[in-house]
């Protein structure tokens, strides 16, 4: 990484979304996460709209050959993958982490891993499994032009990493849990020494473009941020505020920073213009081509400004855990981030702080009082901008389909994929392809006695017996777009209401006929 940062340009006031699945919708697509249907990283919140138009597709519509290796989080079902979504070879783990729902059981070392949608279990450690894979691409791909997309899933929890990794760093007096994240980070070093040998071994490293950054901010426990105020999930800079390193030798002069600010929905534009490649014409990015600065110096340079929020539940609430980052002014509405949206709830009020980034970038001065007009002006952007968002999609999640022979059956995960409102499941939007015999699985694992499975799409009810020990049945489901929703209510008792991260709950459906 020391080495990369030598031989690239930094970006030093560079920012993404305080989550993961946000951060990669904007990265993807140029656009922010909002506009995409993802909101957050589960409970049906991190499905992004198939008709979503990533830099994958652009990039193979102009030749590119593309591949993603890690981790994808932005839809585990067909038409959301990956393969749907421009990458023509995907190795990557389901859900937001390995061994989460609905991926378990699974593990970091010996992973059970999906490619091109099919399973397959592997051997060793899953960031080396991942840089194998792309090193493997790389080299078939040497002689065309190639995008290869590696969205490590590690440092993320569960920590597990060899101990010859996080050993040293509890030998120097850290606790084991920092340690681990340190060891792991020490396994990415490594790995991106793997890939830029293989670039210098293939003889493309000076034409090749290499960009580095993260997702979001480092989450708990507190560990070295730089003096950066907040954390993962914050819209502090400590929770949006990320390296990014751009190496490209025969374009891009190294050791130069950039102070201008920067976000993942530059992303997308900046290889466009790099590539020389235009966007589609219905294609509306919110971000802008950073190519001028990084080529360039004492460019004019128009001021802007970048908006941040995060909160569970399926929709934003104004006001709630946002920022706005002009290049010298900070505005931050601290409402915190795990609070669903309800509307039994008052509305918030606009309580912003201000910093001037300029002098505090670790935003200890809160100067709003001094500058009410700054606030103001500030303020009525970001609403101007939040009204946009809300409405562009009306903050709808990416649609499931059912019935298609490119994935049958489907598996439905109540806690990843179903959308929830105030914690509890309120089903899964689909759209069910074809009408006809569907064969449905619940799983009711601890619940074994006679039962009944429910199913309501739209118009159509239905509910069959579930002998002792049963979990399936044949329903004729119309097609159709809506809310799915599936459930079972066993004979004597009240319906069960399941909140947790576990699999209780899943669905998988199958077209018969």
């Amino acid at each position: 990484m020391d080495r990369l940062a030598d031989e690239s340009v930094e970006l030093t006031q560079f920012y993404c979304s305080p989550v993961c699945a946000p951060t990669r919708a904007s990265l993807l697509t140029g656009r922010y996460n909002y506009r995409t249907g993802v909101v957050h990283t589960s409970r049906g919140a991190a499905k992004m709209h198939s008709d979503e138009v990533t830099i994958a597709e652009m990039l193979s519509d102009a030749g590119y050959k593309t591949g993603i290796f890690g981790k994808w989080h932005l839809g585990d079902n067909y038409p959301l993958r990956p393969s749907e979504q421009g990458f023509q070879e995907s190795l990557i783990h389901l859900s937001g982490g390995i061994g989460q729902t609905p991926d378990i059981p699974n593990s970091y070392f010996d992973p059970k891993l999906w490619h091109n949608n099919e399973p397959k279990v592997y051997s060793g450690y899953c960031t080396d499994i991942f840089t194998d894979a792309a090193i493997e691409f790389i080299e078939e791909n040497k002689d065309q032009p190639f995008f290869a997309y590696i969205p490590y899933n590690a440092p993320h929890i569960p920590l597990a990493i060899g101990e010859e990794y996080y050993k040293p760093y509890m030998a120097m007096g850290l606790s084991e849990t920092v340690a681990r994240i340190y060891g792991m980070i020490t396994n990415i070093d490594d790995n991106l020494g793997r890939l830029f040998s293989t670039l210098k071994r293939l003889n493309i490293d000076e034409n090749t473009i290499f960009i580095f950054m993260s997702d979001n901010g480092p989450a708990r426990p507190q560990r070295y941020n730089t003096g950066l105020r907040g954390i993962k999930t914050d819209t502090y800079d400590g929770g949006i505020r990320v390296p990014f390193y751009i190496k490209w030798p025969d374009k891009i002069k190294a050791g130069k920073k950039v102070d201008r600010i920067a976000a993942h929905i530059d992303f997308t534009p900046t290889v466009l213009e790099a590539l020389g490649i235009a966007k589609p014409e219905t294609v509306k990015f919110d971000g802008v081509s950073l190519m001028p600065l990084l080529q360039k110096d004492n460019v004019q340079w128009q001021d802007r400004t970048l908006y941040f929020q995060f909160n569970r539940g399926m929709v934003p609430r104004i006001y709630q855990n946002c920022s706005a980052r002009s290049q010298r002014y900070k505005i931050v509405s601290a409402h915190g981030s795990s609070r669903e949206r309800d509307s039994s709830l008052p509305d918030l009020e606009p309580d912003f702080e201000l910093y001037d980034m300029s002098v505090d970038p670790n935003e200890t001065n809160n100067i709003s009082q001094e500058h009410p007009d700054i606030v103001k002006r500030m303020r009525e952007r970001y609403e101007a901008w939040f009204k946009e968002m809300v409405t562009s999609r009306n903050i709808e999640p990416g649609m499931i389909y059912i019935g298609s022979e490119k994935s049958n059956p489907v598996h439905l995960c109540r806690y990843q994929d179903s959308s929830y409102i105030n914690g509890i499941s309120q089903g899964w939007p689909v759209k069910i392809l074809k009408s006809g015999k569907y064969k449905i699985f619940i799983n009711r694992i601890g619940h074994k006695n006679k039962a009944r499975l429910f199913v309501k799409f739209g118009n159509y009810s239905a509910n069959k017996v579930l002998f002792t020990g049963e979990n399936w049945a044949v329903f004729q489901l119309p097609s159709g777009s809506g809310m799915l929703k599936v459930w079972f209510e066993e004979d004597g008792k009240e319906k069960i209401v399941f909140s947790s991260n576990d699999t209780i709950g899943d669905v998988d459906i199958e077209f018969l006929n």
